[in-house]
């Protein structure tokens, strides 16, 4: 099947048989694609000894550490056919992950975030409220992590306003304003997670704000490393947006700038899926075998979306556990699993 086609797929609507078989297909072709397409990935293939036209699973197929776009432009399409660099979020004198997308590859990556959020949101769009500046946007042929994510999923806001400075300060007359004027409507926040916490709910806690958010949902995602640092855990965090501003749904995502799309969005029964353009497989640390469910390890991530650049399969520098697949109470097909930190 081409992508094109499975877009138009409900999102979790298909059992692990009939997702493996199509998974298998279009991984492998993109496996080959970028064997023919970039020399720096067809070097790493040939000194694996992988065999190029053995399909038997794409378990097998070898996976990329993510930190191998630190080091290295790895493109598979023509440079002049590059429209947009994304860069990772790192803090200064760190290097960043350079991801390199044509025009398709982004629209492709941008029609996936739709299908998959909407399946959470619903496809109205609503009032939106972005816990972060607008100067995160400002250049916007060299998107990092946080611009590409507000990007990407303010197309299911209306009426979008942030919540930030440029001095990364909360507007507080402004907040309470837009609350007012949509106080009968549903709401969408979106923002990352430590810069929630950080520059909106400690801000509120120091400020005594009364923000009524009881009929907003919230997607976060990210710098969960950053909270940890603090001791808040994501119970902390959920217990505190309820506490503070009244916001019961909350939806934490799994998803790297490495492969934009195909995020991993958290269900009501507070577990990560994998979607029908993506899937996760958990390795074991001392030789990279595939773990079984409920059992840690290392977690490798797949997409079908990369085509500008090799990423559709990488060894991620997190752990996990897979607790099961295509029987989660929620009613979603697929792998369910939740995320334990950095390795």
């Amino acid at each position: 099947m081409k992508l094109e086609s499975l877009i138009d797929v409900k999102p979790y609507s298909l059992k692990r048989n009939k997702k493996t078989t199509l998974l298998n297909e279009m991984l492998f072709n993109l496996t080959k694609y970028h064997y023919e397409n970039c020399l720096e990935y067809k070097y790493l293939l040939d000194s694996m000894d992988f065999k190029i036209e053995n399909r038997s699973t794409y378990v097998n197929i070898p996976f990329l550490p993510v930190r191998l776009f630190k080091m290295f432009d790895l493109i598979s399409v023509p440079r002049d056919s590059i429209f947009k660099t994304m860069t990772s979020s790192g803090t200064t004198g760190q290097s960043v992950s350079k991801i390199f997308l044509d025009k398709k590859t982004s629209l492709n990556q941008s029609k996936v975030l739709t299908k998959i959020v909407s399946s959470f949101l619903g496809s109205k769009r609503t009032p939106m409220l972005i816990i972060d500046s607008d100067q995160v946007l400002k250049n916007r042929n060299m998107f990092s992590a946080r611009g590409a994510g507000i990007l990407g999923f303010s197309i299911f806001g209306k009426k979008k306003i942030f919540a930030l400075d440029k001095n990364m300060k909360l507007k507080i007359d402004e907040i309470s304003q837009f609350l007012d004027k949509h106080k009968d409507e549903k709401m969408f926040l979106f923002g990352f997670t430590f810069m929630i916490y950080k520059h909106f709910l400690q801000e509120i806690i120091k400020n005594k704000i009364n923000f009524n958010l009881s009929n907003a949902t919230l997607i976060h995602g990210g710098g969960w490393k950053k909270l940890e640092k603090n001791r808040v855990s994501s119970k902390d965090f959920r217990s505190m947006l309820k506490n503070l501003c009244g916001i019961n749904f909350v939806h934490d995502y799994y998803g790297m700038v490495e492969q934009t799309g195909s995020i991993f969005m958290e269900c009501e029964y507070g577990f990560l899926h994998s979607s029908l353009f993506a899937d996760v497989i958990i390795r074991r640390a001392y030789d990279f075998s595939e773990a079984p469910f409920k059992e840690a390890g290392i977690i490798q991530t797949l997409s079908v979306l990369p085509k500008s650049y090799p990423g559709h399969s990488l060894l991620t520098e997190d752990e996990g556990i897979i607790f099961g697949e295509d029987d989660c109470k929620c009613g979603r097909y697929g792998k369910y699993f939740k995320i334990l930190g950095r390795i």
